[in-house]
């Protein structure tokens, strides 16, 4: 049985097939980024419990020149111990092969969710993208300080930290068939396009600038200071509360003019009574405001938040506020939110604060324990 308000500790695959048909009103998740960091979620299985594991070499890697990698030029980990045959199972998302391998997984989790929302629901993705190398193995020779950064979720990828040691290896240093090294990858077009290609509609692509990025040590490109969030629907009418923000001097000036000169400006969004009963319209039909430039413009596709700091051991924290106005723009008032990528908490913690409903799933006990602890913190014991 599943209960609103409450974050399980599971993998998606298995949380979102315990839930029922057109359960969810909406859905905003950001799910963890290609290449970017191993969560620590691996567990061994079989074998003997008291051998220390390690990592069998898969046969037939092309080994690289001691010279191109500084020394680290070994084998791709297989995951299957050569000590005593315990195979390593990780279900966490965003350390597949190949960038083909790792959108083929979100798409099966996100026509899960297809099969979850509502006829008339959204979903929000917020996703980055990821640079190939393609160098082989990488990072510094002193592999336990890197094993140690690995254990403690912090990144792998090459604009933070060089990852290596162990026999461990990042996505994107691999060889792929035709991505060349210093190619930026397209993650988020790859599964924007995989998805209306399964049966989504994707209605907008919205840049999340961020106006204090991550400095990033290059001298061949600008640094990166945006993200996408892919808005998609099941059908073409869907409920959408309109988003504003507040209209330019000269905006307001030229209305004022209009109402001087005898003009009457165009205020009422027309609703007809055959648009009230297409599918997935009607149901939110109450929530539905019939004015525009009430309040504001528009809202426009370029979202300007800031990053948000977090001192817990999590790092791939949503700001408030991206979130906040996903959830004002998709969620009827009595509706329900899902996020089958809860992380720190940050999706469950601002639908509370707008006294919406949610369920969440995350695969690491430690992130669902500090998000249950930020839900207390900032909401009280009885949110």
């Amino acid at each position: 049985m599943i209960f609103i308000n409450h974050i399980y500790t599971e993998n998606s695959h298995s949380g979102l097939k315990r839930l029922p048909d057109e359960y969810v009103d909406c859905c905003v998740t950001s799910p963890p980024y290609y290449g970017l960091r191993d969560y620590g979620t691996a567990t061994w299985e079989g074998g003997d419990q008291r051998c220390k594991h390690s990592i069998r070499k898969e046969a037939g890697f092309e080994k690289w020149k001691q010279s191109t990698n500084r020394g680290n030029a070994k084998n791709l980990p297989k995951g299957i111990c050569p000590k005593c045959g315990a195979i390593r199972i990780d279900n966490q998302i965003g350390l597949e092969d190949t960038p083909e391998e790792y959108i083929k997984q979100l798409v099966e989790i996100f026509m899960e969710i297809y099969r979850v929302l509502k006829p008339g629901g959204t979903l929000w993705i917020n996703i980055g993208d990821s640079y190939w190398g393609g160098k082989g193995y990488s990072g510094s020779s002193a592999g336990t300080y890197q094993y140690e950064r690995r254990k403690e979720g912090k990144s792998i990828n090459h604009e933070y930290s060089n990852f290596g040691g162990r026999g461990t290896i990042r996505p994107t240093d691999r060889k792929h068939e035709f991505i060349k090294r210093k190619d930026l990858i397209g993650i988020p077009w790859m599964l924007a396009f995989a998805l209306r290609n399964a049966g989504w509609y994707l209605r907008q692509d919205i840049i999340w600038y961020k106006p204090n990025p991550m400095p990033e040590s290059v001298r061949d490109r600008c640094t990166k200071s945006h993200e996408y969030i892919f808005l998609l629907t099941k059908s073409d009418h869907y409920y959408f509360n309109q988003l504003k923000e507040p209209q330019s001097k000269n905006t307001n000036l030229r209305y004022s003019k209009d109402v001087e000169i005898g003009k009457k400006p165009v205020l009422e969004l027309k609703i007809n009574s055959k648009e009230a009963n297409r599918p997935g319209y009607k149901e939110y039909r109450k929530y539905t405001p019939k004015t525009i430039l009430e309040g504001g413009r528009n809202k426009r596709s370029v979202w300007c938040v800031p990053t948000q700091g977090f001192k817990e051991g999590h790092f791939a924290t949503f700001p408030e506020q991206l979130i906040k106005d996903c959830i004002l723009g998709g969620w009827p008032p009595d509706g329900i939110v899902l996020d089958p990528f809860m992380g720190s908490g940050t999706t469950a913690i601002v639908t509370r604060k707008l006294n919406r409903n949610y369920i969440g799933f995350e695969l690491n006990p430690a992130y669902t324990d500090i998000a249950n602890k930020r839900l207390v913190n900032e909401l009280g014991l009885f949110q």
